[in-house]
């Protein structure tokens, strides 16, 4: 199976969304007074060292990141938590960071750096409930299939960081927000539940959505959801009107860089969209039955082609198999192309880590149905286990990177030659 520029084209995506050159790029105007760096995701500390280097400065902070995320800082402390259920470490450093930020005055100047896998890192439980109930909201909200937006909104009715509340407590002070966006549409609000920018949608939509997706709340936390909304700041709250919020790195860029170096290649690149939601194993149906027709007939785009998209998709989970959702999409993908040849696929997310396993993706092709059943792997009973990281360890398609320091959420490349 040859991967190669598929392989370079996801490296050139993820290369897109460093932040280094993008922090460095976007930096906040000098306040009068202090300037206080605080942040959370898996591109976190990525972040805060990328602004340590640029910013001429004194400053001070705390960002907190994934295990395993860490960057060397020394003036911004950087601290690990759990991802994607919360732990006791990040609930202590959510703690913290509503404490730093916490008696600051009009002078100063909050910068916060955000990025995917913050709504986890940031558990910060609403009146009444404990870190247990978080963990278990997170737990039913990651098995429910509900899409990135669903879920943050249900997040955001159990908390006392998220939707904008940690921008609240840091009044009268400026906040500037930079953002990596692993979100579909890049709507920086979305990314990390926005615990600094107002959040839309109220507790009723709430209930809709818990009833609508079947999420399985524990019962402190529907006992919460039955009464009246939590307060969150709303998207008109004048307090927030000399606030600002740049997203500096997004799946449209690394989808456009990537784009290109298959140009240079002489393959034609078709941007699907980078913003693609659903079902892992549905959203693979529809890109299977693009491929096919393109290897069949030349349409709707001529081969040599790549199709790319990014996005955020979603497994429902019905079995007790490991795999994340790029892994999940292949899988599928991998079924409905068998014995199709010309047909080769990547998908991995940017961030190094597919769900919690410790795969950035995989890669398949029209031969790898076959070898996964002389390998003694039934593909149709894999995904329905919801085992693609087996089935693909299986035939050493697993494609290993280790976390890259970023996230932009999923990149998807499918190459018909």
């Amino acid at each position: 199976m040859d991967t190669s520029l598929l392989e370079q084209m996801f490296h050139t995506a993820v290369a897109q969304a460093q932040p280094a050159l993008a922090v460095s790029q976007n930096l906040p105007e000098r306040p009068r007074g202090r300037t206080v760096v605080i942040g959370a995701g898996k591109a976190s500390a990525q972040m805060a060292r990328a602004f340590e280097l640029a910013w001429d400065g004194p400053i001070t902070g705390l960002v907190v990141t994934r295990y395993g995320y860490a960057e060397p800082c020394e003036r911004i402390e950087i601290v690990e938590a759990a991802h994607p259920v919360p732990d006791e470490a990040g609930f202590l450093a959510a703690r913290r960071i509503m404490e730093t930020v916490s008696g600051l005055s009009h002078d100063d100047l909050v910068v916060a750096l955000i990025s995917g896998g913050g709504s986890a890192l940031l558990p910060a439980p609403a009146p009444g409930l404990s870190l247990d109930d978080e963990q278990a909201i997170n737990r039913a909200l990651l098995a429910s299939g509900a899409p990135i937006g669903v879920m943050n909104l249900v997040r955001n009715q159990f908390s006392a960081i998220k939707g904008g509340r940690l921008a609240a407590r840091c009044r009268p002070a400026r906040v500037a927000t930079l953002v990596v966006s692993d979100v579909p549409g890049d709507d920086p609000a979305l990314v990390a539940s926005g615990p600094t920018i107002p959040l839309g949608g109220n507790r009723s939509l709430a209930r809709k959505y818990v009833s609508l997706y079947r999420i399985a709340l524990p019962p402190h936390a529907q006992a919460l959801l039955a009464g009246e909304d939590n307060l969150a700041p709303t998207t008109g709250d004048l307090t927030f009107a000399h606030n600002s919020v740049r997203t500096i790195a997004s799946a449209a860029l690394s989808l456009e860089a990537a784009a290109e170096l298959a140009r240079r290649h002489g393959v034609e690149a078709a941007i699907l969209s980078d913003s693609i939601e659903g079902e892992s194993r549905d959203v693979a149906q529809v890109h299977a039955a693009m491929a096919r027709e393109i290897a069949a007939r030349n349409r709707p785009f001529a081969k040599p082609v790549v199709l790319l998209s990014g996005g955020e998709t979603t497994v429902t989970l019905r079995g007790k198999g490991r795999g994340g959702r790029n892994a999940e999409f292949l899988l599928a993908l991998a079924i409905a192309i068998d014995g199709v040849p010309g047909i080769t696929a990547l998908a991995a997310d940017t961030d190094g880590i597919d769900g919690s396993q410790d795969n950035a993706g995989a890669m398949v092709d029209g031969t790898t149905a076959t070898r996964l059943r002389h390998a003694g792997v039934d593909p149709l009973a894999a995904l329905a286990n919801n085992d693609a990281y087996g089935a693909f360890q299986a035939i050493g398609d697993l494609l290993m990177t280790g976390p890259t320091g970023t996230n932009v959420n999923d990149f998807r490349a499918i190459l018909i030659r």
